[in-house]
């Protein structure tokens, strides 16, 4: 009988080894040969057939159920062979239309009046803190790290990137600072201490985030001037800041709420104030997120183009003062991840599953394939409100990353985190 799956497969590898065994048993060598050999195998007919209508959900959700199965190599070194080998993309009618599908729902739901922002977040970020544990750094950054300069470790990686957006934002003695989306309080622990007499309040619509950044604040004796609110960016009112930082956060604001976002940030910022953006990015849009991704991880999510942002913060009356982009960290940072997350594979089915280790396993390896191969990257905006706000050269980032390296030479160690 014709497989669908091993018709599309077949169009798709020409370099490197692929061994295939379907659900009736045969077998398939594809490839020139080279390379370390991928061996898979199909469990069912109906897994099979699954994969073949769909590979964009199917493939993940047949992994994660144990249907899909790698007998050499990991799931990372099949999607990787697979990317390699796409230079074009496959047409198929019937994956057009689930495309197209797709992307008007996404589209739809993205501008739905009833706000589920909290719900999206609670769906990923109300995981067991322990889950995360087993793979970030000691400061729970849970954001693309800066590897510069190469071959750092994580965590040096992710004081870094702290210590980078710290020199972008210009903070002074005194300021108000304002966090959207602030985590586990890493990053608002470290600006408030980088600043004397800062006045920090970090926003979160994640319960578990909250506790946590709430703990780690008082025990490094910062309440009284580090706040985190479970609080919706959209309904934050009455209050302006000197400085906005928001990190890994835009990927959830939704493509239909680009304007409202900026005019609060608009709202929010203080006439000479600065905000620092840093977000995914990819290089065109594509109005839709993965189907895997939409459905099991990031529910709401969309990663934008430089393209796509751009007007709504134009329209919101801020300035591009500065746009970096960082093409190749967030690839280095998830594989960090997925091998310490793998390592640990035990406490995770202890956690929950195997089914879930297998899908945040693939979560992990098809967005490091997304950094590496499809070019995804991560791109910080700088804006503000007044052309003078910002020096007219980018020295001073170096120089503020100098003053912020003697801060953290005598900055008390971090505690771990506890739960």
């Amino acid at each position: 009988m014709a497989s669908a799956l091993l018709t599309i497969v077949k169009k798709i590898i020409r370099k490197g080894s692929l061994k295939i065994t379907r659900a009736s048993g045969e077998t398939h060598i594809l490839g020139d040969g080279s390379g370390d050999l991928v061996a898979v195998r199909l469990a069912d007919q109906e897994a099979e057939e699954a994969i073949g209508r769909d590979p964009t959900l199917k493939l993940g959700e047949m992994f994660m159920e144990g249907r899909f199965i790698l007998e050499q190599g990991n799931i990372y070194d099949f999607l990787a062979l697979v990317k390699q080998n796409t230079t074009n993309e496959i047409f198929d009618f019937r994956m057009a239309a689930l495309l197209i599908g797709r992307i008007a729902w996404q589209q739809l739901k993205s501008r739905f009046p009833v706000n589920r922002n909290k719900h999206n977040v609670a769906h990923h970020y109300d995981l067991s803190a322990k889950l995360f544990d087993l793979f970030l750094d000691q400061d729970w950054q849970y954001s693309c790290a800066y590897f510069e300069p190469a071959g750092i470790t994580l965590d040096e990686a992710q004081l870094a990137k702290k210590r980078h957006i710290a020199a972008k934002l210009l903070l002074e003695p005194g300021q108000r600072i304002l966090e959207i989306g602030s985590g586990w309080g890493g990053m608002g622990m470290y600006l408030a201490e980088a600043t004397e007499r800062s006045d920090f309040t970090g926003i979160t619509l994640s319960e578990e985030q909250l506790k946590v950044s709430r703990d780690r604040a008082a025990k490094r004796g910062l309440a009284d001037r580090v706040r985190f609110e479970l609080q919706d960016y959209r309904t934050l009112t009455g209050r302006k800041f000197d400085r906005i930082v928001s990190v890994g956060m835009f990927e959830h604001v939704g493509i239909g709420n680009y304007r409202n976002f900026f005019r609060k940030v608009s709202d929010l910022l203080e006439d000479n104030g600065v905000m620092v953006l840093h977000s995914i990015g990819r290089p065109k849009p594509s109005f839709a997120t993965n189907a895997f991704i939409e459905k099991y991880i990031f529910p709401g999510g969309y990663i934008p183009s430089v393209g796509e942002v751009t007007p709504a913060l134009e329209k919101a009356g801020l300035l591009v003062k500065d746009v970096e982009i960082l093409p190749m960290h967030y690839a280095y940072t998830l594989r960090h991840w997925r091998e310490r997350f793998v390592a640990r594979k035990e406490e995770a089915v202890a956690l929950y599953d195997e089914r879930f280790f297998r899908m945040w396993e693939f979560y992990l390896a098809g967005s490091e394939i997304g950094f590496r191969w499809d070019e995804l990257f991560i791109f910080q905006i700088q804006l503000s409100k007044n052309q003078f706000a910002v020096p007219d050269n980018r020295s001073y980032i170096a120089a503020g990353e100098a003053r912020l390296k003697e801060f953290e030479a005598t900055r008390a160690p971090l505690e771990k985190v506890t739960f």
